[in-house]
């Protein structure tokens, strides 16, 4: 997996933490959010204390739930470009963004019909139809497609589809803005190779190391994504004119936490709570296998909030609430406003 034939050298540098006030955005209001719909994969985060909105309900998870403050699409496992592979052999959900804009579409469909002709109590846990502006859109998706990309080994074919999967993203964007979503909030991917689970799974050289001992070779890939889908949603801002697109640098503040693991009071960021593995011996969170004639349940650690990493692949709560508070207030977002204020528009 490490075995890059062409590898893009990317320089990391640390992000500026701006603010609204820092960059002549002080003053604007507080946008009156109805609603939340969320797209991506198992890294999205539906809480919604900080719009003051309840937590989103799956949108499958259909018979006594409400929707009225919008529905979570994500699933994990999903993919922005669907692959030719399967939740049993690789993890990789059916349910890929495409997918996820088919289930919003006959959700929006459904609902506005029953909201118009069902009684005063299915009304009550149904979108009001001209809440679907006013709602913000949420996008955490893509890890999964340069993890397949990883695996396929194939440097020449992963970057030669490196501006489909971020076009397919932006018609996903277009989509709903057609259908009359105005503000999107548009997280880019974080370093997968500083994820313990690819640490802790592979033979690794010294060289193959950056300064904070994550695997440059996976890290290129993510930021030749991130790239790509920045400069994209910059287009979007032209492209959609009525449309509020914040891009969220999830990786630099990923990258940043890991970087100060122990100054933050995390523990070394290669460690991870759930999960067993020593001597080469990999047991995934919650699961059991026989080493050396005993059975080994993977189980988690006593003290999680000292952990950033959960179970090798997602992070911890603790290490979830570090990023959240600085990706809420705008210090990793282009343009620098807190999600409250992301329905303005401050490039034009």
């Amino acid at each position: 997996m490490e075995n890059v034939k062409v590898l893009f050298i990317f320089t990391i540098v640390a992000f500026p933490v701006l603010s609204a006030e820092s960059v002549g955005l002080k003053g604007l209001k507080t946008c009156n959010f109805r609603a939340v719909y969320n797209f991506g994969d198992s890294n999205s985060d539906t809480g919604a204390e900080h719009l003051g909105l309840p937590y989103l309900s799956p949108y499958l998870d259909s018979i006594g739930t409400s929707f009225r403050h919008g529905a979570n699409f994500a699933i994990g496992g999903s993919t922005i470009r669907p692959q030719n592979e399967s939740m049993t052999l690789n993890g990789v959900s059916p349910f890929s963004l495409d997918v996820q804009l088919v289930q919003f579409d006959n959700f929006k469909v459904r609902t506005g019909y029953f909201y118009e002709h069902g009684n005063a109590g299915h009304r009550r846990d149904l979108p009001r139809p001209n809440d679907l502006s006013k709602a913000i859109y949420t996008f955490d998706i893509g890890q999964n497609d340069i993890a397949a990309g990883l695996r396929k080994n194939n440097d020449t074919e992963f970057h030669a589809s490196v501006p489909d999967i971020v076009d397919r993203l932006a018609k996903a964007v277009q989509n709903l803005y057609e259908q009359g979503a105005r503000t999107f909030w548009i997280h880019n991917t974080g370093p997968i190779g500083c994820l313990p689970v690819s640490l802790h799974y592979h033979n690794i050289r010294p060289e193959e190391l950056d300064e904070q001992g994550c695997l440059k070779a996976q890290n290129a890939y993510c930021m030749e994504f991130n790239s790509k889908l920045k400069d994209r949603v910059i287009k979007l801002r032209a492209e959609l004119p009525d449309a509020a697109l914040t891009y969220v640098d999830i990786y630099a503040a990923k990258y940043d936490l890991i970087g100060n693991a122990k100054k933050q009071g995390f523990d070394d960021a290669a460690n991870i709570c759930c999960g067993y593995h020593e001597d080469e011996v990999q047991v995934y969170c919650g699961n059991k296998q026989i080493v050396n004639g005993t059975e080994i349940y993977a189980g988690s650690c006593e003290n999680p909030s000292d952990y950033i990493s959960w179970d090798g692949v997602h992070y911890s709560e603790a290490a979830n609430h570090w990023i959240a508070r600085r990706i809420l207030n705008g210090s990793f977002c282009d343009p620098p406003l807190s999600i409250k204020q992301a329905c303005h528009k401050p490039w034009f």
